[in-house]
């Protein structure tokens, strides 16, 4: 596995080694002491996944405080593109984002740390994506970010009018309104 710091730290982007022959593909998906190695203790408790459609924006997501998570985000099937915008009130990049294109071509991988709001976007007919978190889920602690937020500026490939998002993700407030790190 190679560990690719991105431009705000902290934040990785993982690019597998993959075996590929005429049976099929062979790749190690996680490993922790490699990972450890490369970028620090997580202790990962949980794996999710979700299936959406093209267009469907879900994001951009974060839980509060105690509560926080960091994630280990891959896509089994499919495209998205997948984005981390620092919420760090004391950090250099704060308001700043990174955004990588994950899909089971490529096999990516993208760590987000705690700190930072999460969404993704499909850009294929459906996708499978998976994630390991550090963190249990508690919806006392949940937050978010509008997703088109202007001061973000997020390029997102496709016209607002196809996102297909929840109700929820539709009310999230401005960065400038949110709840931060």
């Amino acid at each position: 596995m190679e560990y690719k710091p991105t431009d705000i730290e902290g934040v990785y982007i993982l690019e597998p080694r993959v075996f590929k022959d005429a049976r099929g593909y062979f790749m190690e998906a996680w490993k922790r002491q490699e990972f450890e190695e490369h970028i620090g203790k997580v202790d990962f408790i949980q794996d999710n996944e979700s299936k959406s459609s093209r267009g469907v924006l879900r994001g951009l997501h974060y839980q509060k405080g105690e509560w926080s998570q960091a994630k280990l985000v891959r896509v089994i099937k499919g495209c998205v593109l997948d984005v981390a915008v620092d919420i760090r009130k004391s950090s250099p990049t704060f308001g700043q984002h990174v955004m990588v294109e994950l899909s089971e071509e490529n096999k990516r991988q993208f760590f987000i740390p705690r700190g930072f709001a999460h969404g993704f976007l499909v850009l294929s007919d459906e996708a499978i994506f998976t994630y390991k978190v550090d963190n249990v889920y508690a919806p006392q602690a949940e937050a978010g970010i509008r997703w088109n937020d202007p001061t973000l500026a997020i390029q997102w490939p496709i016209s607002p009018d196809e996102v297909l998002t929840s109700e929820k993700d539709l009310r999230q407030p401005l960065l400038k309104d949110a709840w931060l790190f």
